[in-house]
């Protein structure tokens, strides 16, 4: 789960990778002076083809026993003579940075694309199988792997179609999706937290229409980020867009969530051919999901929430590049940074507690949260003291993708959109690894699910911080050495 060994694996990859003519560095590739674009998308099946598979999102571990829809991995290359961009969404929940280091490593080898150029992430649906350790579930060996292969050869496709092509790029807003899930109660409504102490100030997904409600905990972003790309003789090709919102989570296991049904949906609203694809990447939305939590659950069937939401974002879409002028004529550029951070690790006194808890544990799969924590506890000591995390910032045009391996808050996003020196900023949250929630330092002083030190919340508290300042001097950077 933590693949410290890939930032290495990544840096060495980069150099070979340079020798097949896309750029010779990891840390700036400053892209041409505006070519002529050629695009290529694929989307690459990656649907498990062995039951039951174990499927990550919750404390305990769920199996799946078939699929409900397909799950892909769709991939868009963009290329200007001189630099390759790589651009990928995959149906999962979260993936480890090994397994996309080794992804990109095969993808390299074939491409000749440089793996710093390629930005690979995960939707965060909740009902695709594990990959990363989380919990009570851990994934199959074996469809890791199949993903691994699955996910290069999806670059290896986009990249062998590739074509003369334009590009547009766009924003606008779909409020009526977002809501912040981290709620301040009313005195004495909010119970201890799985480690036995009681100073949480917010609560995550509190009852519905609740009369202990108080406020939202923080912001929401309504904002939806597009990139649309056609042909050269006009014909739609792809459309890569952002919206932060976590997931919705009413289909059953395997499903691709509404990621999946949006691609569907832009196909046909923008009445394309068969091997046009959308591609629908989750922006900081840590704390974000799809419930109104002022009023009663309304009544829908299985699936019916998640084609509303696909509708409404795909409509969004549709807006944000409706007077949008599109060209052939842009820079690609991308900057990579390291950077390494503290793990907050238990104490000693606390992991004795954690294992008193399992010891006393009735049933083999844990039931309750202090159980769960307890056990994740135990693990969390075996972490080392500090990781380190890829931050990669891309240009396209006047656009820009900021790329984080966490579940970000939205008021990150916010931040670093506020500060961005391009026309149109997407922050990419689970991209190209995964290291758990990252609240803010003021988040994690209200407490809440989010911030319980586990496998799924462990950087230090002000990592935030540190990620920002980093992302913002990455921006600036390629606005500066870029030029206009």
């Amino acid at each position: 789960m933590l693949s410290i060994p890939g930032r290495y694996i990544f840096l060495a990859l980069c150099v070979i990778a340079g020798a097949f003519g896309y750029g010779r560095t990891c840390e700036v590739e400053p892209g041409g002076t505006g070519g002529r674009l050629r695009a290529g998308a694929y989307a690459q099946d990656i649907t498990p083809q062995k039951f039951p598979i174990s499927v990550n999102g919750g404390f305990q571990d769920r199996q799946a026993t078939r699929a409900h829809d397909p799950l892909h991995a769709r991939c868009l290359v963009l290329e200007d003579g001189k630099t390759a961009l790589v651009l990928v969404v995959v149906d999962s929940c979260m993936i480890p940075r090994d397994i996309l280091d080794k992804a990109k490593a095969l993808a390299a080898k074939k491409t000749g694309i440089p793996p710093g150029n390629m930005l690979i992430s995960a939707t965060h649906t909740h009902t695709a199988p594990t990959v990363a350790g989380v919990f009570q579930s851990e994934p199959d060996p074996d469809y890791v792997q199949f993903l691994t292969e699955r996910i290069a050869e999806g670059i290896i496709q986009a990249h062998a179609r590739l074509a003369p092509a334009q590009i547009a790029w766009g924003v606008a807003e779909e409020p009526h999706q977002v809501f912040n899930r981290r709620w301040k109660m009313k005195a004495g409504v909010i119970h201890r937290d799985p480690f036995g102490g009681t100073s949480d100030q917010v609560r995550m997904n509190p009852p519905r229409a609740s009369p202990d409600l108080l406020e939202p905990a923080g912001p929401t972003d309504p904002r939806v980020t597009v990139l649309s790309v056609q042909t050269a003789q006009g014909e739609p090709l792809a459309l890569y867009a952002n919206y932060s919102l976590h997931y919705v989570g009413d289909m059953p296991p395997l499903s691709a969530d509404y990621f999946g049904v949006f691609a569907t949906v832009m196909r046909t609203k923008l009445k394309a051919g068969p091997n046009f694809v959308a591609l629908l990447s989750n922006g900081t939305s840590g704390d974000v999901n799809n419930i109104n939590f002022r009023e009663p659950a309304p009544k829908r069937q299985p699936g019916e929430q998640s084609r509303l939401v696909a509708e409404a974002v795909a409509n969004a879409a549709l807006r944000a590049i409706q007077k949008a002028t599109y060209r052939s004529d842009v820079r690609l550029a991308v900057v990579n940074r390291e950077l390494t951070l503290g793990v907050r690790k238990p104490t000693a006194e606390e992991v004795r507690r954690a294992e008193a808890i399992l010891a006393r544990a009735k049933e083999k799969v844990l039931r309750t949260p202090e159980e769960v924590y307890a056990r994740e506890t135990v693990l969390l000591a075996k972490y080392p003291s500090e990781v380190t995390l890829q931050l990669q910032a891309m240009r396209i045009g006047d656009a820009a993708l900021a790329a984080i391996p966490c579940e970000v808050f939205v008021e990150i996003g916010l931040e670093l959109k506020r500060t961005s020196p391009f026309a149109v900023t997407a922050v990419v949250s689970l991209a190209n690894g995964y290291h758990g929630y990252l609240p803010t330092p003021e988040h994690h002083a209200l407490g809440g699910y989010e911030t319980w030190r586990a496998r799924s919340s462990y950087l230090e508290v002000p990592a935030s911080v540190k990620i920002t300042r980093t992302l913002q001097e990455m921006l600036q950077r390629l606005a500066q050495e870029t030029g206009p």
